[in-house]
């Protein structure tokens, strides 16, 4: 069984339920996928479906990328991903999913990479409090003292310093689809998901 597709954020909304509750909700477009490649234990030593997801100009594609795709006769995929099944019989090359596989009131992990914020201080990396702002201080958004003197006489591991803030790999747990439209692709979870919006994301069923 097939638990997971790739997808796109497209925002954030609210969504009126029944009762009249407004919930906060991310839209993503999930699917169509189609599969690229099918991996069986007899070759590959475990058993797999490579998906791919979104439109890429065929002039914009690498030749071993081109001829991976005209190997199972797909147009070419913007994004590859492996999900992996138990069962490779009942799939097959070509075949598409699209959101109807999940369902309204299932929970689901969604996976995403952060916002990239390049090179930040401690005040905005780690919520350092800063310096003073007035009576002559002139460490406003420094780190302040980093290290021992004699003992040990380093600066110790795991110090919390300025550095590259953001583009990581991060997954939100457990959101509850509020909502699917098969029609359209989309998915709404409840809550935030990592990323911004036109990211792209991997939705599976938790």
């Amino acid at each position: 069984m097939l638990k997971g597709l790739i997808g796109k954020k497209i925002g954030m909304t609210r969504l009126f339920l029944d009762e009249g509750r407004a919930v906060p909700v991310t839209v993503l477009q999930v699917g169509p996928c189609t599969v690229v490649q099918v991996k069986t234990p007899d070759k590959e030593q475990y058993s797999a479906l490579q998906l791919g997801f979104g439109e890429k100009k065929a002039a914009r594609v690498n030749k071993p990328a081109a001829g991976h795709f005209a190997k199972a006769g797909v147009e070419s995929r913007a994004v590859l991903k492996e999900f992996r099944v138990d069962d490779t019989a009942e799939f097959q090359v070509g075949q598409e999913f699209t959101a109807d596989m999940f369902a309204r009131g299932e929970k689901v992990n969604v996976t995403g990479r952060t916002k990239g914020r390049g090179f930040s201080g401690v005040v905005k990396r780690h919520g350092f409090s800063g310096g003073r702002k007035t009576h002559g201080c002139t460490t406003h958004d420094l780190p302040g003292s980093i290290g021992q003197s004699a003992d040990p006489a380093r600066v110790v591991k795991g110090r919390r310093m300025p550095g590259r803030y953001g583009n990581d790999r991060m997954q939100a747990r457990n959101l509850k689809v509020v909502d699917v439209r098969p029609e359209d692709n989309l998915v709404l979870v409840r809550g935030a998901v990592p990323g911004a919006r036109g990211g792209i994301v991997f939705i599976e069923k938790a």
